[in-house]
This record gives C-alpha cells, sequence and structure tokens, in this order.
C-alpha cells in the first residue's frame, strides 16, 4: 500500500511535535486527542508493513531519491520492522493510559504531548535509519526529549534526576558523536552497510577503539553496568506513563542501537565475551539492588536494568538461538514492564514516598490495579501461562546450548531474587491490613483500557506463543545474517 511508508514513523510524531502548539490554539482538546490519532495511525501502518514484509527481504526507503550510499536511508527489514511495532503499539497504549492521567493545564499538557511525540519519533528513527550520522541524531532527540519528560513535575527531585540523566547522556553523546568520528575518517562513508564493507580494511587497532566508544555510547542508553546511575532516578522521578515510555521504547532502542553495530558493522573477536561480562554484572547488581528497595518505582527501574542484562546475556551468545531469545524478552519486557509501571502508577497515585509499606492491604481497596499488577509480577519472572515464561525458557535454553553452564546456573538463581522481591509486593497487596487513612485514585476507564490490553496481550501470547514465534524468528534471522542486510542495502556491490 502506498500509504505505509517507513518514513511516516518519523515525519509524522516530528510535524506533530511542531504543530501541537497551533493546534492546541485552534482547540484545546486536541492538544490531548491529536497525538492518540497519530498513534493509533503509526501503529495501524506499523502493523500493514510488517504483515506484508516477505521473509528475508528489506524495505529501502531513500530520502529525497539519493540512493544509498551517498543519501540517507531507511532500513525496514523483519527485525526493525518488529521493534518498531512495538513502539508504535505501546505508544498508543500509553497515550490511551494518560489522556486522563492527572488533570494539568493546557501548558503543561501541551509539553507532556510534544515531548512525548519527540521520543517516540526519535526511539523509532534509532531503529530504522541505515546511517550512523542520523543515528547519532535520533539518539539525541529521544534524549533531549527525556531530559524534558524526567524533569516534568517540577520539583528539587525531578530536576535533580534530570541533570544527572543529562550529564550522564552527555558522556554518551559524546562518546558516540567521536567514534563517528574517526570511522568516518576511516571509511569515507555514513552508510552502515557500506561501512561493514570497508572497515575489512581499518587497522584492527583502530576498529576497536571505535567499537569500545560505541559500546560504551550505547551502554548507557541500554541501561548498562555501571553506566546506568541514571536509571533508578529518572524512573522514580518521572510521571508514571513516562517511566512506562522509558522501559518500553527508550531502553529499546539504546539495546537496539548496541546489537545493530556489533552485528552488522563490526566483526570482532572478543566483543561478545565483553557484551556477556557486562550483560552477567548489569544483571546480578540491578536485581540484588531491587531486592533492597523500599521505593516501588525504584525497584521496578532495578528490575529493568536486570532484564537489560539478561538480554544483553542472549544477544552475546552469538547464536540464532540466542538473538531469538533476545528479542522474545526484549517484546516481553517492553508489554510487562510497562504494565508494571502503568499500573503502579496509580497504586502509589496518593503517596508521596511510593513505598512499598504504602500498598499494604491495596488487593482488596484497589482490586483491579492490584490484580493488573500482579499479572505483570508473575509474567515478569517468568511463570506460566503468561509471555514472560517463553521468553526467560528460551534464554535459558541457548545458554544451554552453548554449554554455558554456570551462566545459566547464575540466571537461575537470580531468578529466584526476583520472585522474592516480587512476591514481597503480592503478599502486602492480598495479605496485609490496610492502613486506616488510606488515600486512593482508582484508575480511569481510559488507564482500565490501557491495561487491560496489555494483559490480555501477555495472556495470550503465553498460552498461544506460536502467534509470534515465526516473525521473532525471522527477525532474529535478519539481525543474524550479515550479507543479507548489505545486499538488500546496497544491491549492486559485490561483498568479495
Amino acid at each position: 500500500m502506498v500509504i505505509s511508508n517507513p518514513i511516516y514513523f518519523i515525519a509524522l510524531p516530528l510535524l506533530t511535535a511542531f504543530l501541537l502548539p497551533l493546534i492546541g490554539k485552534v482547540y484545546k482538546p486536541l492538544i490531548r486527542l491529536t497525538p492518540g490519532f497519530v498513534f493509533a495511525f503509526m501503529a495501524y501502518i506499523s502493523f500493514d508493513l510488517f504483515l506484508n514484509l516477505e521473509q528475508g527481504k528489506a524495505q529501502i526507503i531513500q530520502i529525497a531519491g539519493w540512493a544509498p550510499p551517498l543519501g540517507i536511508n531507511l532500513v525496514y527489514d523483519n527485525f526493525s520492522g518488529f521493534i518498531t511495532l512495538i513502539i508504535t503499539t505501546l505508544a498508543f497504549i500509553v497515550w490511551v493510559y494518560s489522556y486522563k492521567f492527572k488533570k494539568v493545564g493546557f501548558d503543561n499538557s501541551k509539553k507532556f504531548f510534544i515531548l512525548m511525540m519527540l521520543l517516540v519519533a526519535g526511539s523509532i528513527g534509532v531503529v530504522l535509519t541505515g546511517d550512523i550520522f542520523n543515528l547519532f541524531v535520533f539518539i539525541e532527540i529521544t534524549a533531549i526529549s527525556s531530559y524534558g519528560l524526567t524533569a516534568f513535575y517540577k520539583g528539587r527531585d525531578g530536576a535533580e534526576a534530570a541533570f544527572k540523566f543529562l550529564f550522564i547522556g552527555a558522556l554518551s553523546s559524546t562518546l558516540l558523536l567521536l567514534g563517528i568520528l574517526i570511522l568516518y575518517t576511516q571509511t569515507g562513508t555514513l552508510n552502515m552497510a557500506e561501512i561493514a564493507i570497508r572497515l575489512k580494511d581499518v587497522p584492527i587497532a583502530t576498529q576497536a577503539i571505535i567499537l569500545i566508544l560505541f559500546f560504551v555510547g550505547f551502554g548507557i542508553e541500554a541501561e548498562m553496568f555501571p553506566l546506568n546511575g541514571w536509571v533508578p532516578d529518572a524512573y522514580s522521578q518521572a510521571p508514571g506513563p513516562v517511566a512506562a515510555s522509558f522501559a518500553g521504547m527508550l531502553a529499546k532502542a539504546g539495546i537496539y542501537g548496541l546489537v545493530r553495530i556489533i552485528y552488522t558493522i563490526f566483526d570482532l573477536n572478543g566483543i561478545f565475551g565483553l557484551l556477556l561480562i557486562m550483560g552477567i554484572l548489569t544483571m546480578i547488581i540491578a536485581e540484588t539492588a531491587a531486592l533492597k528497595q523500599k521505593n516501588i518505582r525504584r525497584m521496578l527501574a532495578y528490575s529493568s536494568m536486570g532484564q537489560m542484562g539478561l538480554i544483553m546475556i542472549a544477544f552475546a551468545l552469538n547464536t540464532k538461538a540466542g538473538i531469538y531469545a533476545a528479542i522474545f524478552l526484549m517484546f516481553n519486557h517492553a508489554l510487562i514492564k510497562t504494565m508494571l509501571f502503568l499500573s503502579a502508577g496509580f497504586l502509589t497515585y496518593s503517596t508521596k514516598d511510593k513505598k512499598i509499606s504504602d500498598l499494604d492491604g491495596f488487593g482488596k481497596i484497589m482490586p483491579f490495579t492490584a490484580l493488573i499488577f500482579g499479572l505483570g509480577a508473575f509474567a515478569i519472572v517468568g511463570l506460566p501461562p503468561f509471555s514472560g515464561f517463553w521468553s526467560k525458557l528460551s534464554v535459558l535454553t541457548a545458554v544451554a546450548d552453548k554449554t554455558y553452564y554456570v551462566i545459566l546456573a547464575t540466571i537461575l538463581l537470580i531468578s529466584v531474587v526476583e520472585i522474592v522481591y516480587y512476591f514481597r509486593i503480592i503478599g502486602r497487596l492480598y495479605f496485609k491490613k490496610a492502613h486506616e487513612e488510606v488515600k486512593i485514585h482508582k484508575p480511569s476507564w481510559n488507564a482500565q483500557v490501557a491495561m487491560s490490553v496489555l494483559a490480555i496481550l501477555i495472556i495470550v501470547v503465553g498460552i498461544y506463543p506460536d502467534l509470534i514465534t515465526e516473525y521473532i524468528s525471522n527477525a532474529a534471522d535478519a539481525l543474524f545474517d550479515k550479507s543479507a542486510y548489505i545486499k538488500e542495502v546496497l544491491p549492486n556491490v559485490s561483498l568479495n
């Protein structure tokens, strides 16, 4: 279909972000409605494109008619298309949830939705671009919008969290830009497919320096230890829908950029070993820290970091089974963690410190919201019949296939830790007596719809995993087959 073009995933949210102030001048309610129409349309064309994409093929969009490597291009293949589908779907669900999340004024609504549109545009841009410099540009768009969203609630804590995010994000931007500069001086091109061809003529030592710069730069966005100091504060101080968006979109864009660079451009021995070590450290430290948290939002933030560490471990296996498991885990992490943050937003709506102890007895006081959080908790730890079970099983199987039995035992041990702190909250929700004076804020109908959709998806995929396993397998093949990516982007270039 002519209407389904990947360029819309970037052009529409960017254009809408700039037009929202003018739209609001015409009719103020359109400030809230317009992003919903845009996200709904993006989700529609995302499904249309992805379901009609032939396996092993890619749709290459040439910007302004200039063919790569001279021009800028977008690459929509089975891998980038699957991640785009996740982001666009979550963007619409988060909009449904946040439409009446809190009654804020016209100016605040305008700022919130402008920044959300930029976050979505930047995240999808990172996933679709085939140009290394534009990858940096889109990372900057996501970063700048994220800083603003982190400090959305005016106050000292929010400002401090945003400043910490800004400081660490500036380091990421500097390293990425430096890596791109060195890469361009060595290869003379910014197109990722052509870089992959020319990189064999670059000295190994220089390649290693460039790769480490990218590894650290994207590692910050992907919540990798010890580069993830911004995560707990940003997730805990940002509005609930924003924290959900960070987990579902921002982190996915970061890990996508990292693995796209590693798998598509570079071919260096040892990089997968380094990614494996960093993934293990991220998982162990984050999950252990989550066990000690008293603030539920900070606990969810550390839990998110731990899940990202597990995703890194799966990608580091450098096998199709490992990539399959990692993408499956990305899918589940995006849905489940989004649902957990959204439900936690209403559970702690009227509490100042967002303490876990404040949730005593909420299973009876707020049965729907507590049930949604409980389903998310069961799913994220990998219990059947939820979708999280299959992704965790895929990771364990892929690790076992590599005979990494120590790592396998470590993942199982950390899973027990994860069960302990999630079940601790379940116990407080359903088996503790509520405090005498409890202020609650029941979710609005739109928030209930958003959380229900996520819950249904998690249950349906858990019962019928075959609904998506073929698409995940195709996505894994697309990332693993480096030569196919190059041939799709540069069909007239010989790989010999």
